[in-house]
């Protein structure tokens, strides 16, 4: 959706701005001229007619500038950014196995995501500083210097109408949301693929080596036992202990009394 926007604000647009020229002999006036103009912008091949205020003579004068790269960039990105999106979307829905397949899929995804990133920030960018020349080359004030009628003091020149360049505006903002979207949706693709997996399965690896060094040399170890630990049963039964005649259950008393 946004990329129909960015597209269709651009791409669609058509204007126009009107002039007046005054001259000394109200004859040879025109208070009307109207020039339009529209996308791609090629400014160089609008062309208009306008008095001289010398008799019926009018000459040919035509807009300055052709914008029309930065504006088709920037329009071609939003159609193949809207197409990708449509077949994404019928990938995600339908062919959810094949795209999850050999992890394949979510890297040429995130591949994609990360290029339409990129060049929604340029053809943005690029179209904003085109908008800006376009609005000097089609300001009235600006149009009326190229009229050779104009130049005389005796005439009057004035703009009657400026070009509505909002659509234009819109089609910016739309521009660098698209930028934001995609941007913001590089993490998301890239969880789908097998560098976040691999890089979440790391800790738990690593956790797991060290349980299990810690039961094999640790507290879990039969070293109390064998080696005459807490756990080893015969610790005070044996007869080598205390059951023995230095015990006090059996040789205690005897050896006490012939002592006295």
């Amino acid at each position: 959706l946004f990329a129909i926007f960015a597209f269709a604000t651009c791409g669609g647009y058509s204007g126009g701005l009107r002039l007046s020229v005054d001259c000394a002999n109200k004859s040879e006036s025109d208070l009307s001229i109207d020039i339009a103009f529209a996308y791609p912008f090629r400014l160089h091949q609008v062309n208009f007619d306008a008095p001289t205020c010398e008799g019926k003579r009018r000459e040919k004068l035509s807009l300055i500038g052709d914008f029309s790269s930065s504006a088709e960039f920037f329009v071609t990105i939003a159609v193949f950014s809207f197409l990708y999106s449509l077949a994404a979307t019928v990938v995600y829905i339908f062919f959810q196995n094949k795209y999850r397949e050999n992890n394949r899929g979510p890297l040429i995804d995130f591949i994609v995501t990360v290029v339409f990133s990129f060049l929604w920030l340029v053809s943005s960018s690029a179209w904003a500083k085109g908008l800006s020349d376009v609005k000097i080359a089609t300001d009235p004030d600006e149009v009326l210097l190229l009229m050779s009628a104009c130049k005389q003091q005796s005439n009057k020149c004035l703009p009657v109408r400026s070009p509505v360049m909002s659509s234009l505006n819109t089609s910016v903002v739309f521009g660098f949301l698209n930028f934001i979207l995609w941007a913001g949706n590089i993490w998301f693709v890239f969880k789908e693929t097998g560098w976040h997996s691999s890089g979440q399965r790391h800790p738990p690896d690593t956790m797991e080596k060290q349980s299990s060094s810690y039961n094999q040399g640790g507290y879990n170890q039969d070293s109390y036992g064998p080696t005459g630990g807490y756990n080893q049963p015969g610790s005070y039964g044996q007869v080598g202990e205390y059951g023995q005649s230095q015990s006090y259950g059996q040789s205690g008393p005897t050896s006490f009394a012939n002592q006295i």
